[in-house]
């Protein structure tokens, strides 16, 4: 008997997608960062990624144990960053350009997983990884130049960045449950013999 092993991917996919409209709904001017950012930050944003990581690991899924992982801590990091100048850890805070650099190395990173998504991922999740590219180096645009207008127009594009996410996590769940397409996600058509040799791959 196989032990059935259930999809972490629409955990890791609505603590992202949430906590992402959150912030950017702060980004786009709405309101100020609190504590239900930050405890959105920690608990689903961060921790619950890194939860569905770990459990990519147990599936052989070395992008979703890299992206859930990487962006949990991503999240719980820049918790860190807003809080530990309010608790007397560290330096008063760091500079806004130093932030840019923080935030172009996410956006690097993330430009390599959404050329990894063009190999044999749906176009929803493509979709994610491009509009988090941009989201990334928008943000540090923000930072580097000071403009508050690059600010706004990050926080409309994460919106939509984050809720592309969460109709990925829902689109998995209610299609797996319905075991038919409900709610379509632009999965890719292959040849057979491609799909043979995913197939051998893995």
């Amino acid at each position: 008997m196989t032990q059935k092993i259930a999809n972490p991917a629409p955990l890791g996919l609505m603590g992202f997608g949430m906590t992402t409209i959150l912030l950017n709904i702060h980004n786009a001017g709405y309101f100020p960062i609190d504590s239900m950012i930050l405890a959105m930050g920690i608990f689903f944003g961060g921790i619950a990624q890194i939860i569905a990581g770990i459990m990519e690991y147990r599936n052989g899924n070395t992008f979703g144990t890299t992206a859930f992982t990487s962006y949990g801590s991503f999240w719980l990091t820049l918790v860190g960053l807003i809080l530990m100048p309010n608790m007397e850890i560290g330096v008063a805070g760091s500079p806004h350009h130093f932030m840019g650099w923080y935030l172009s190395l996410w956006g690097l990173f993330t430009g390599f997983m959404f050329i990894a998504t063009l190999a044999n991922y749906p176009r929803a999740k493509q979709f994610i990884f491009g509009s988090l590219t941009v989201l990334f180096f928008l943000l540090a645009a923000r930072d580097f130049t000071g403009s508050a207008l690059i600010g706004t127009i990050a926080g409309f594009e994460g919106i939509l960045c984050g809720a592309s996410a969460v109709y990925l996590a829902m689109a998995t769940i209610i299609n797996g449950e319905y075991g038919r397409t409900i709610m379509p996600i632009g999965e890719l058509k292959r040849p057979a013999a491609a799909q043979a040799n995913v197939a051998m791959a893995h």
